[in-house]
């Protein structure tokens, strides 16, 4: 794959293949189904509204074939954002072939970049131990957070 695969920011032309990954995302790590309008809305929103992040595609021959967001967080206690890595999908044929690795490369490159990006987080299902490898394999640790929500 290595030298086929284009990494990128993501386009309008893409909001299809996001939502789709959404959508298949949810269904496979958390046995959910999403509203396709609701879900769609939300890609766009993103897309027009620059501030509320960014997404990254993984082409190869023209085809997405991976795709992660990054929302930004401020951290008064650091005076620099943190970006959270979201929204991350890769298509079942393309797994297991470094697509994850060239995401996360590019928005590890971007934020040197920008300068004022102090470090990632991004959360992951427990019992997702796959995942869980890939992110290690890259230099990241579990934090010593817990994560809570309210609906």
């Amino acid at each position: 794959m290595g030298g086929s695969l284009k990494i990128e920011l993501a386009r309008s032309s893409d909001v299809g293949d996001l939502v789709t990954f959404n959508l298949s995302m949810a269904a496979e790590t958390e046995a959910k189904g999403l509203d396709r309008d609701t879900v769609t809305a939300g890609v766009e929103r993103l897309m027009e509204e620059a501030h509320r992040g960014f997404y990254v595609v993984a082409r190869e021959a023209g085809a997405v074939v991976g795709s992660l967001m990054v929302t930004p967080e401020w951290s008064d206690w650091r005076c620099a954002e943190i970006w959270w890595i979201q929204s991350v999908y890769v298509r079942p044929e393309a797994r297991r072939r470094g697509v994850y690795r060239r995401l996360y490369l590019f928005v590890r490159d971007l934020a040197e970049d920008a300068g004022n990006v102090c470090g990632f987080r991004l959360y992951v299902a427990r019992e997702n131990r796959t995942a869980q490898r890939v992110y290690e394999a890259l230099g990241m640790r579990r934090s010593v957070y817990l994560m809570y929500e309210a609906p």
